[in-house]
């Protein structure tokens, strides 16, 4: 078992799922990226890792020039590795890994509300339904109106959690674009737009309290 979220990472070289998500956050990325008008296209994402998702998908994308990411991330490795990829690209006037705390609203100063939200990992490491509602509370103040999320979510035991995260958004008011399973049939990856107004204030300093260890991730 990986001892921390550095070595969890490294299952996407063995693990069908985590490859299969990781394909399908990808091909979402891209609709919003095809989708967004033309000019810049802002992009956030919480609890990034290295960015491999995003910045995969701008690798080969006619739009990357157009992207200004602000990526968050608290562990330094990861963060190093994110931003030796981001250097390779070219893309270092554009994309922003910062190493720091996902949670905490401070972190996304400047770089919200964003055309594009990308919270994957994320749900399956909250304590409770609450702490899920609490965060979705708060995507309001990270996308702006019209604006793409996609998540992941993964299931345990039987129970699709990711049914949960669909009628949570959907009482949030966020609009489903899509939504698939990965082939293994356990982890749920989908696509929502923003349909509220614009939030210039976080309801709270803090988005969420992020409770996974690596060892035990959802």
């Amino acid at each position: 078992m990986p001892k921390d979220w550095f070595e969890w990472h490294d299952l996407y070289q063995t693990e069908p799922r985590l490859q299969q998500r990781l394909e399908i956050v990808r091909e979402y990325i891209a609709h919003s990226l095809n989708a967004s008008p033309q000019g810049v296209i802002r992009v956030v994402s919480v609890c990034a890792g290295d960015g491999r998702d995003l910045l995969g998908t701008l690798a080969n994308h006619p739009r990357a020039q157009d992207v200004y990411a602000r990526l968050v991330e608290l562990n330094p490795q990861l963060v190093e590795r994110g931003q030796a990829t981001i250097e390779s690209l070219g893309l270092t006037k554009q994309i922003e890994l910062i190493n720091g705390d996902a949670t905490i609203a401070s972190n996304y100063s400047g770089a919200v509300p964003a055309d594009i939200v990308i919270v994957c990992g994320v749900f399956g490491n909250l304590a409770d339904e609450n702490e899920l509602t609490r965060l979705l509370g708060n995507l309001s103040f990270l996308a702006k109106p019209g604006g793409f999320v996609i998540w992941t979510r993964g299931h345990s035991n039987g129970i699709p959690h990711s049914e949960t995260v669909r009628k949570s958004l959907r009482e949030a008011g966020f609009a489903e674009v899509n939504f698939k399973l990965t082939a293994t049939g356990d982890m749920g990856v989908g696509i929502h737009r923003y349909l509220g107004e614009s939030v210039a204030e976080p309801k709270e300093p803090q988005f969420f309290v992020f409770s996974g260890i690596a060892n035990r991730a959802r």
